[in-house]
């Protein structure tokens, strides 16, 4: 793996789960990270831990904050930052809103800051946080799903648009992973994603083989490949069987 030691590395949404994972794993190969979180206390705490550097605030606005704090460069940027939003399409407008706003725009808007440095001089890393949502679909989670798939059709768009200028862009879509979002998801995490969760500290290991393997695809539950090629080539089939999962919820307590 080219060498991450002295890189400057942002990661929001890094005060809990995924993030810390990935500020932690970063931080452990002797890279300067800067620890983004809406909650300030947990970014200190995270950064105090793993020697980074807090930059509390919205994810979608705090590249030219992000790139002082590492001294005018940022090399390495972690869209992690995301909403689990539950709910079908009756979902008020104000979750929808939201969730396209988190979970899409503010990576569009964290490129939008960093690809003209990134472009100029050649060289850059941009990594999302998508989930297998967004290469499948969640039960119970139209506003999820919808921004996740939008979330990953933005990190492919960069990928293939830029790839022969430098930039390096990786998806990482994970199923259940153990943090508070899971927690969050109810009777349909319990049913669909509790059974195989891993812990956050696996996914940034997959995400460190995919930096080494150069990979765009990062599937820390590597069955989802074999979801994925089921949905692609035989859609009813997928359909049917996510149709199955749905009712099967239908009939749990709640």
């Amino acid at each position: 793996m080219e060498s991450l030691r002295g890189v400057g590395v942002v990661v929001t949404g890094a005060g809990s789960g995924i993030g810390a994972a990935l500020a932690r794993r970063f931080a452990g190969v002797g890279a300067r990270v800067v620890v983004n979180d809406l909650d300030v206390g947990k970014a200190e705490a995270v950064a105090g831990e793993c020697g980074g550097i807090a930059v509390p605030g919205d994810a979608s606005g705090i590249v030219a904050e992000a790139r002082d704090a590492l001294g005018g460069t940022v090399d390495v940027y972690c869209a992690n930052a995301g909403l689990g939003s539950g709910g079908t399409e009756s979902a008020d407008e104000a979750v929808w809103d939201a969730a396209w706003d988190v979970n899409v725009m503010a990576h569009v808007r964290a490129a939008r800051a960093l690809l003209p440095e990134w472009l100029e001089r050649g060289s850059g890393r941009f990594v999302s946080t998508v989930s297998a949502a967004g290469l499948l679909t969640m039960i119970g989670a139209a506003p999820y799903s919808v921004t996740k798939h939008g979330a990953y059709a933005f990190a492919e768009w960069l990928s293939l648009t830029y790839r022969h200028r430098g930039l390096k862009v990786h998806a990482i879509c994970p199923q259940g992973v153990r943090t508070d979002m899971l927690t969050a998801t109810g009777s349909a995490g319990d049913l669909v994603l509790v059974p195989t969760a891993i812990a956050p500290e696996a996914v940034a290991e997959a995400l460190f083989a995919g930096i080494e393997e150069d990979r765009f695809l990062i599937l820390p539950h590597p069955e989802v490949a074999a979801y994925y090629r089921v949905r692609a080539t035989e859609p009813d089939t997928w359909l049917t069987g996510m149709n199955h999962l749905q009712q099967k919820w239908e009939g749990m307590p709640r």
